[in-house]
């Protein structure tokens, strides 16, 4: 590595770390409801919600659950109906069934996963009033459930843990929004087109020029870790990532939301150390991970922008399959075989590596949920999280949400790699093209959304398959949380005693990060020696 590489990871680490404070500072005071701006009291009237209700976790899970089916169905809609709604000048088709329903779930989960060319397929209206739309919602419900979970750590003696409908707005109007349009405003003072315009024709060539509101739905894609690209190769392309400078922004706003809700949680449940501690174990496993895919990738051009060179190729790899984003500025299909197994693997640890917004760091909670238990094998006595003890029915959700996604990511790989239909959009043979099936049913199953780019997933086998996965690793790890801060707001906070396992400390760190890295080399290092591990030792 060069010193050059050096200082441009130096310097995005220096900035993303000197954000989180202030930032998380703010989204906290955002949840203790000291910002009630008059529109969001507009909000609740028109919709006739009850802003000082609170619900308990099964409420609240119903209505996570019914908001983010009625999103799905109206992109489904929306989509199937597309060449009779406006803001169409190419006049496009209808989405093909199979590919709306994979479409509208990526949407809804937060997934974001691509099948499709978006300047070849989809309308302007489309864009905007499905996907851009989903980008706000879907994020907002993973801080919601985070919001809760805090809630449910903090209290003691209730069954209350908060109210969605205001946790989902306050997320949208006070977080996600600002920042989008400052993003945004930035994206189109470096090239990034905002229009409505029909595309432009290249003089004296058959080829036009795709145009569109690309500016808006970039930035929340990447602040609300939703990934997906407004044009087919996504962060690649010049009229959506056009310089250096807007390269940054982008790849900053992919982290910025997950690490500074680090900062948030612990001051939701009023232990600031418990937050630094988190986000310690995510750097942990993130930073060393990063360096291998620089290394790895150093005089490996190909598949990658010139503009941005290797080391900013690979950290956006490491960081979008860290984080639960899956836009790409290269393509992981060209990486070297240990380059592009890094991003696969980080995707595999569960995207609790800063993760989605919110839904990482709740998965990370899971895992840290799992650490203190086995502490407590250690020392013989019930294990304790924040002064809240960890019981059998803790334990049994914890379980569900980490096994789930691992479960995903195997059963449709294997569908996938044993069906014609699963083998026939497979650009390689071999190993390579194990590891793009892999990847991309990790990428579908971890609600992750990148691609290695060398797999034609557009069939209705993959669509249905995949789209199942996406349902399951994104609702069967939410509700499994939302039960345990339902759980554990019921139980009073036991004071610590001298068996308790301190949960701020270097040492506690390390055992949070051990526990994620050996779930998933548990579950996947028998897929990855059949994939990237045996073609890097060919």
């Amino acid at each position: 590595m060069s010193g050059n590489d050096f200082a441009q990871i130096a310097a995005y680490l220096g900035v993303l770390l000197f954000l989180v404070k202030p930032l998380g500072q703010y989204i906290a005071q955002v949840y203790d409801g000291r910002w009630n701006w008059a529109p969001e009291r507009w909000m609740y009237r028109l919709a006739g919600v009850d802003a000082h209700a609170t619900m308990t976790w099964g409420g609240y899970a119903r209505a996570f659950l019914l908001f983010n089916a009625l999103g799905l169905v109206a992109v489904y809609a929306l989509l199937r109906l597309q060449h009779l709604l406006p803001w169409n000048p190419q006049g496009f088709a209808a989405v093909e069934p199979h590919t709306a329903f994979n479409i509208a779930v990526s949407f809804a989960t937060n997934t974001n996963w691509q099948n499709y060319a978006g300047e070849a397929t989809l309308s302007y209206f489309t864009q905007v009033a499905g996907l851009t739309v989903q980008n706000f919602i879907s994020a907002a419900s993973g801080m919601a459930v985070l919001a809760a979970l805090a809630r449910g750590l903090a209290s003691r003696n209730t069954t209350q843990i908060g109210n969605f409908w205001v946790d989902l707005v306050r997320s949208t109007l006070y977080v996600l929004l600002p920042l989008a349009v400052v993003l945004t405003l930035l994206l189109v003072s470096q090239g990034v087109i905002q229009n409505l315009d029909p595309y432009v024709p290249v003089a004296d060539s058959r080829q036009v020029l795709p145009m569109g509101p690309a500016a808006s739905q970039v930035a929340i894609k990447q602040l609300g870790t939703n990934g997906g690209g407004f044009f087919n190769v996504n962060s690649a392309h010049p009229l959506e990532n056009p310089t250096p400078l807007s390269n940054f922004a982008q790849v900053l706003a992919i982290l910025l939301i997950p690490a500074t809700l680090c900062y948030t949680f612990g001051r939701m449940v009023n232990d600031t150390r418990q937050g630094w501690a988190l986000l310690a174990a995510m750097l942990i496993l993130f930073v060393p991970l990063l360096f291998v895919t620089v290394v790895a990738e150093q005089g490996n051009m190909e598949g990658k922008e010139v503009r941005f060179g290797t080391a900013n190729s690979a950290l956006w790899a490491v960081a979008t399959t860290a984080a639960s984003n899956g836009s790409v500025n290269a393509m992981h299909d060209s990486f070297t075989p240990i380059g592009g197994l890094v991003p696969m693997f980080l995707m595999q640890l569960g995207e609790v590596v800063f993760g989605g917004a919110g839904s990482g760091l709740y998965g990370m909670i899971v895992f840290a949920i799992i650490a203190v238990f086995l502490a407590g094998l250690m020392v013989g006595r019930t294990p304790e999280y924040l002064g809240k003890k960890i019981e059998a029915f803790e334990m049994k959700m914890a379980s569900i949400a980490i096994l789930v996604p691992p479960l995903c990511v195997l059963v449709g790989t294997a569908i996938a790699v044993v069906t014609p239909m699963g083998l026939s959009g497979l650009q390689d043979r071999g190993a390579h093209g194990f590891s793009e099936i892999l990847y991309a049913f990790s990428s579908m199953g971890n609600n992750n959304g990148s691609a290695f780019a060398g797999y034609g997933a557009n069939n209705p086998l993959v669509n249905f398959t995949g789209g199942i996965a996406m349902l399951l690793a994104r609702y069967w790890v939410a509700l499994p949380v939302l039960a345990i801060a339902g759980s554990l707001s019921q139980k009073k906070i036991a004071p610590a005693g001298p068996g308790t396992l301190p949960t701020h400390t270097p040492l506690f760190v390390v055992l949070l990060a051990g526990s994620v890295l050996i779930v998933g080399a548990l579950a996947f290092i028998p897929a990855l020696a059949l994939g990237p591990i045996v073609e890097a030792l060919r």
